[in-house]
């Protein structure tokens, strides 16, 4: 059950969620976290920076966080699953006041080294690993099914804000009147003050993960690879993005500066115009989505848009000035978040309950394993056949891509047999006296082993959806 303090029909359907008091703390424990990476992510470079250390001595430092965050990823995901995902956040945010305080307090000391660093950055990718699996898996416990394409929408444009922008920008101001340690202490203040808000979430009795399962952990992870490989639609859409970052990201990263460089003589502000229009064109695309209703072809449209939404790099191989590229970042953005939204409320809607946390762990986990294949590839492949040719086949090759994901899993017919109709989307308001049903079935939507909508039926034992 969830508690709302109503009433709701005159309220933008974007802005539901945050009426419910247990969400909303939760939502400002994100921001925290968040806001924490961005300064840590600013005030280790500078700390470096300042110790003498080289362009390697950065890499060393921002590398063992990646380390970390692959290597706790699929373990947070069964963690997830058998442990209350608000126990999890709370010794996690205690951990990052221990690690980012610590740290800040030997700066301030002038007893640190960059070996002290990348540890501290390896902690903090394995808590990254755990963390956000946990979160994940909790969301859906605090709002009904009607209102998870809104949290996806706001919470998908405000992570890049909060992680990119603010964080950094907050960092950077104390660090000019003070310096890295100073920042960071105040970072693990935000940490300490999110684990006091985390408490304060009443997760309900029934969906509580305190009725943790028995069995091995190896067991448990398999048996979400299990879910995975027999739910097509899903299957499919994680090959698809894992083939779709191998293509995309590497010329992104790598080989957009060499474009504005060499193609349109700009530089390193240029850069960042194009960074900072996808990061506004994600904003746009994801609250766009959030304020509409779920799609009825839900699959086909998600992975339409991915499909196509490469086709602005085309402009970064082509172009000979800065102008271009900006507006191709900007629609880039908005054709890669806008369908995030759907995805992360699919898993949220159609994964069963006991095995969020694994499944989310797995997205999380394919989306960075290809990362530095792409990164290592993007170099030599542009070098043989040239940038503009190299942007091309990144901008056309997920097309095609998306087509065989389409047919072979049969989403237009898994979409019209598992709908996600607008008659759960009403049922999910308040009732009068505070008391809310996400589905019309309360029994089955309080049941571990139910999908979050109830109207979407997992596939029990061995059963295949679709």
């Amino acid at each position: 059950m969830h508690t709302d303090p109503s009433p709701r029909s005159r309220v933008p359907r974007m802005l539901r969620p945050l009426l419910r008091r247990d969400y909303r703390l939760l939502f400002v424990t994100l921001l925290c976290a968040l806001t924490t990476d961005g300064m840590w992510l600013v005030s280790v470079v500078w700390q470096v920076i300042d110790m003498g250390g080289s362009a390697t001595s950065v890499s060393l430092v921002s590398g063992a966080a990646s380390i970390g965050l692959l290597v706790s990823t699929l373990a947070g995901g069964v963690l997830a699953d058998r442990v209350s995902q608000q126990r999890i956040l709370f010794v996690l945010e205690l951990l990052k006041v221990a690690v980012i305080g610590g740290i800040g307090a030997l700066i301030v000391a002038d007893a640190i080294t960059v070996p002290i660093l990348m540890a501290g950055s390896l902690a903090l990718g394995l808590v990254s690993g755990f963390y956000f699996p946990a979160y994940s898996a909790l969301v859906p416990r605090l709002v009904p099914a009607a209102e998870l394409l809104a949290v996806n929408g706001y919470e998908s444009a405000v992570r890049p804000a909060a992680a990119m922008a603010v964080g950094p920008a907050v960092a950077a101001w104390i660090i000019a009147v003070a310096d890295p340690g100073a920042a960071l202490l105040v970072a693990g203040g935000i940490c300490l003050f999110a684990a006091l808000w985390v408490v304060r979430i009443r997760v309900p009795e029934a969906d509580d993960a305190d009725d943790a399962e028995s069995g091995s952990p190896l067991r448990d992870l398999w048996e979400g690879i299990g879910y995975v490989r027999r739910t097509p639609w899903l299957l499919a859409t994680l090959l698809f993005a894992s083939l779709m970052v191998l293509v995309t990201v590497g010329p992104i990263d790598v080989l957009l500066p060499f474009a504005i460089k060499d193609q349109a003589h700009g530089a390193a502000s240029e850069h960042s115009m194009i960074l900072a229009a996808y990061g506004f064109g994600g904003v746009a695309g994801a609250l766009f989505m959030a304020a509409r209703r779920m799609p009825r072809r839900y699959l086909t449209v998600m992975m339409g848009i991915w499909g196509v939404a490469s086709l602005p790099m085309l402009v970064f191989g082509l172009a000979e000035s800065v102008w271009p590229m900006v507006v191709a970042g900007f629609v880039l953005g908005v054709l890669f978040e806008a369908p995030v939204v759907i995805w992360g409320t699919l898993l949220q809607r159609r994964v069963p309950r006991r095995l969020l946390g694994r499944v989310s762990s797995l997205d999380f986990f394919v989306s960075l394993v290809f990362m530095p294949l792409s990164f290592a590839v993007a170099g030599p492949v542009s070098q043989a056949i040239g940038l503009t040719a190299t942007f091309a086949l990144a901008a056309l090759i997920p097309i095609p891509l998306a087509v065989v994901a389409i047919l072979a899993a049969r989403m237009p017919q898994d979409e019209l047999e598992h709908p996600l109709r607008e008659d759960d989307e009403d049922a999910g308001d308040d009732d009068g006296d505070g008391t809310v049903e996400p589905g019309s079935d309360a029994r089955a939507d309080a049941a571990r082993d139910a999908p979050v909508s109830p109207t979407v039926n997992a596939p029990p034992g061995e059963r295949t959806v679709g």
